[in-house]
This record gives C-alpha cells, sequence and structure tokens, in this order.
C-alpha cells in the first residue's frame, strides 16, 4: 500500500479511472470515466457458493454518461485502430455466444429459464470414481519440487515443509516488538471495496476499529474508544480501539476494507500487510502480520 501511494504521487504519472464511485483511486485521476453499474448493463454470472449460471440483463439505462466496460474498450479500439469481431458485438451477443459455445443454449433460452444448474453428476460430484490424478486418488502429500516455477519457496525452505497436512512454523510470529497478531478480515457490511462507498453501509459500520481481547486492553490501559497506533516494519495506522471477547490473547482484528481516508492518519490497514507471495504457489498473507500497539497522543504523535 504505501508503494502504491507513493506510485501514485508521481507527477509524470497519468492516470485514467473507469469507476462507479468517487474512490480514492478516482480523486487522483487525471480523468475519471464514470461506470455503469450491475443492473445498468447486460451480463452473466456464475457466483461462488453455487454451481448456477444467471443472467443479469439490463434493467435501467445509466444516468448522464456512464458506460460499461465493454462499451468503453469497444470505443478505444475504435480510436486505436484495433479490430477483432468482438468489438462490433452487443454485451448480450456476447454472452449469447459464450453460452452456445459452451453448450448451454442460448441467451434467450437463459432469460426464459432464468438459471441453468450446472451442478455435475452425483457420482461425479461426489468423487465416486475418483479423483483428477492418474491413479484416480486424492493426495495428501504434493509433490511440491516438481511444481517448478510455480513454488515460491527456495529449495532449502521448501525442505522443511511437512510431509503431511500440519501446521508449518514459517508465519510471521509475534515478537517482543510486535507482540500482537494481526487479523484483517472483511467487515460484515463490506462485501467488497464498493460497499464502502454506500452510506447505508458506512453508518452500520461506523468506523475502523481495533479489536482488543479484555486482558489485553487492561495490561495496555486501553478502553473502548481510545485512539491507538498499530505498527509494524512496514508502516503504522491510527485507529480506535473496540474492546472485545471474540478472539484469543495476543490478536488484534481490524474488519477492513474501509478506505485510507477511514483511518486517522490517513493510512488504511494494508499499510501493516505484506505484499510477497505466499509459499508455496502464491496468494496474500493478509492474516499473516505481526503488529506493536501504543495510544495516541493529543497531537496525533504514538505515545
Amino acid at each position: 500500500l504505501n508503494l502504491v501511494k507513493k506510485g501514485f504521487m508521481r507527477d509524470d504519472l497519468f492516470v485514467c479511472v473507469h469507476e462507479q464511485f468517487l474512490t480514492e483511486t478516482a480523486k487522483v485521476a487525471d480523468i475519471v470515466l464514470p461506470a455503469t453499474m450491475f443492473l445498468e448493463h447486460d451480463d452473466v454470472y456464475q457466483s461462488g457458493g453455487h454451481q448456477h449460471i444467471v443472467l443479469g440483463p439490463r434493467i435501467v439505462d445509466p444516468p448522464g454518461e456512464c458506460r460499461s466496460n465493454h462499451e468503453v474498450i469497444c470505443e478505444l479500439a475504435k480510436r486505436l485502430g484495433a479490430e477483432h469481431r468482438g468489438f462490433d458485438m452487443t454485451s448480450r451477443q456476447i454472452v449469447d455466444e459464450l453460452l452456445t459455445s459452451s453448450g448451454w443454449g442460448s441467451v434467450d433460452e437463459l432469460e426464459e429459464r432464468r438459471w441453468i444448474d450446472c451442478q455435475p453428476p452425483f457420482d461425479e460430484a461426489h468423487y465416486r470414481h475418483g479423483f483428477s490424478h492418474s491413479d484416480g486418488r486424492f493426495h495428501f502429500k504434493p509433490d511440491w519440487p516438481a511444481r517448478g516455477s510455480q513454488v515460491h519457496f527456495d529449495p532449502d525452505q521448501l525442505q522443511t515443509m511437512p510431509e503431511l497436512p500440519d501446521h508449518w512454523d514459517v508465519i510471521e510470529s509475534a515478537t517482543a516488538e510486535h507482540p500482537f497478531r494481526l487479523v484483517t478480515a472483511p467487515a460484515r457490511h463490506f462485501l467488497n471495496s464498493s460497499f464502502n462507498e454506500t452510506t447505508t453501509s458506512q453508518r452500520r459500520e461506523g468506523q475502523p476499529t481495533a479489536m482488543l481481547h479484555p486482558e489485553d486492553a487492561a495490561t495496555l490501559e486501553i478502553t473502548s474508544g481510545t485512539a491507538v497506533c498499530l505498527s509494524n516494519q512496514r508502516g503504522s495506522v491510527e485507529l480506535t480501539a473496540e474492546i472485545s471477547s471474540g478472539q484469543q490473547r495476543g490478536v488484534v482484528i481490524v474488519e477492513s476494507l474501509w478506505p485510507n481516508e477511514a483511518f486517522r492518519n490517513g493510512l488504511g490497514i494494508n499499510a501493516l500487510t505484506g505484499a510477497d507471495p505466499a509459499g508455496p504457489v502464491g496468494g496474500a498473507a493478509f492474516h499473516d502480520s505481526r503488529v506493536n500497539i501504543s495510544v495516541v497522543g493529543e497531537r496525533g504523535d504514538a505515545d
């Protein structure tokens, strides 16, 4: 986050943003193009958690000069002289071709049926005939060295990995200097960063807080409402303490997706999280950070 923020402040950087809200990124852009929302353009969805294809038809006209992703891409193609038959198709036509080429019928049929159940047959869905490995078995012991460049650990560190699923002590453990483990789970009313722009979600969440165990708070002489600073080797954030018994001692929880400007010092929670790909095959370790907690003084400095 700190490097991204620094990069956006460069004088030689030209930024164009296509967005639904005037987000922090949009506020530093040279040009902002208003984007449509999901009720204002045709689309197709296959959501996580279930195996259904659902049509998302355009229900209302977009306001003002709002344009969909597809419209913006097609207009750019015209100006740049790029050629592809998709640039001459509507979103609905692309959805129709996607469905028909995948064997799921036409967009008109989907619209009439309302959804398509893609659940595989029972035996396949429950692996009654085996798994996709050549031997048909489930492998508890992956051959990580065989993955080659996909593995993000050096060979020496890979040798210390347990052969079977087990705890592997390669996490960012708490230390005397940074005695708390940080969990950055999303807030309940912020499904994604678009929701933190809606007044209803903002009102229900209130403000970003650092949730502390009562015994940890007592040791630090912190009460609910105290301004605190969370810091580590990456940076620091300032927010309000909240006493909570929902976690173990030594764990601080910041339910987030709050924008940077919602924090007291203008830096969001990702100022404390790392960007290095976690092993063995990548991914961000958002919940693998250690921090120190201190009380913020009247002048905004950490005591």
